[in-house]
């Protein structure tokens, strides 16, 4: 079912570190507190296991993140008991500035995952893999700079969990869900590998429409921005020195910069800014908005046709909300199947209930639980 949203042509300034600062607030400083789910009676524990996947996508990355990098695995209560049985896959992006660890306390697993079981999801495995860099976020994406994330998400984790789990190895039976720098990740990385998930939940989704430098407010003051930005580049000795320095939001424009304008010929930090003497650089602009689904999702229509079921969703106070009814108005125009849903809380605040109530039902139904479906 479909909820159609009408809004009024909004004048949005497009400054990557803003998005995500305005969807995100709290984050500056510390953990967001998201609203708790009630304990759900009679639910059966999960199993969790912290492990190491080495990114092979990520070797040789110019940034000098790291290649192991940490997941962490919830296996359904009746993993360990029925050892014949494989299961459905739902792999979860984190947003900006946190990690999987950090995830797991906004969206309040095990607990979350347990109830969603008790209250009659079928059981499958969840994957939070870590995807946090020097900059506080890979945006997802693919870099020399970053290494690609893209492929370390849709491929190295993937083809380790099929290897190491019991899992049921088929596009049908794997799910893709993030939310805010995740639900961006989820957008791309399901629009670009509809032969490796079967269904896509995107969870406020940052950084869907084309951004330039600079920051809202008057042209002076973002220039005045943009200058100070360049200077803190050119002044940096290395990508931790500049991460240092730019605690926070702060870091968002260069983990932007990093992961959308890579330059291997740029060191020591190997990426460019979309501003120059704090006016846009146009060829670089033009990279950052190559990198934003409102821009290139006319080139994975087919794509994503093919998937069983597509979900966006996002919160009445969250600025996001916006472009995640563009990205579902454009679906529906195209006749792409999806669902969408604006419902009542910030950026963060209902996070761990839509996980529970709504993300895991979703795959629930929407994802193969058979070795023998396809």
């Amino acid at each position: 079912m479909f909820e159609r949203v009408q809004m009024k042509p909004k004048k949005l300034f497009l400054a990557c570190a803003a998005t995500l600062a305005v969807a995100s607030g709290p984050w500056l400083t510390a953990q967001v507190q998201t609203n708790v789910p009630d304990v759900v009676a009679g639910a059966k524990p999960v199993m969790v296991e912290h492990i190491k996947i080495h990114g092979t996508a990520l070797e040789g990355n110019l940034e000098g993140d790291a290649v192991d990098r940490d997941v962490i695995v919830f296996l359904p209560p009746s993993y360990q008991k029925d050892r014949k049985r494989r299961y459905p896959v739902v792999y979860a992006l984190h947003g900006y500035s946190i990690g999987a660890e950090q995830w797991t306390h906004e969206i309040h697993v095990p607990q979350t995952i347990e109830g969603a079981f008790a209250k009659g999801a079928q059981e499958t495995i969840v994957v939070l893999p870590d995807s946090k860099t020097v900059y506080n976020g890979s945006m997802y994406s693919s870099s020399v700079t970053t290494g690609d994330f893209e492929k370390f998400i849709y491929h190295d984790v993937v083809a380790y969990v099929d290897a190491h789990y019991r899992s049921i190895p088929d596009r049908t039976s794997r799910g893709l869900v993030g939310h805010s720098m995740g639900g961006y990740g989820a957008a791309r990385i399901g629009m670009k590998h509809p032969d490796v998930f079967g269904a896509v939940y995107i969870m406020s989704p940052c950084c869907m429409s084309p951004m330039a430098g600079g920051g809202p407010g008057p042209a002076d003051q973002m220039k005045e921005r943009a200058i100070a930005s360049e200077k803190k580049v050119a002044e940096a000795k290395s990508p931790a020195d500049l991460a240092a320095q730019s605690p926070g939001f702060a870091a968002a424009q260069y983990a932007t910069a990093a992961a959308w304008a890579p330059d291997p010929k740029n060191p020591p930090l190997y990426f460019d800014l979309p501003t120059k003497d704090g006016v846009p650089q146009p060829e670089i602009a033009a990279k950052f908005t190559a990198n934003s689904p409102l821009a290139f999702i006319d080139q994975y229509l087919g794509n994503l046709k093919q998937y069983r079921a597509i979900a966006i969703d996002v919160g009445d106070q969250d600025g996001l909300r916006f472009d995640a009814a563009k990205l579902h108005n454009i679906l529906d125009n195209y006749g792409v199947a999806n669902s969408f849903e604006i419902y009542s809380g910030t950026h963060t605040s209902a996070v761990a209930d839509r996980f529970q109530n709504h993300v895991l039902p979703f795959f629930s139904k929407n994802l193969c639980s058979t070795a023998d479906c396809h």
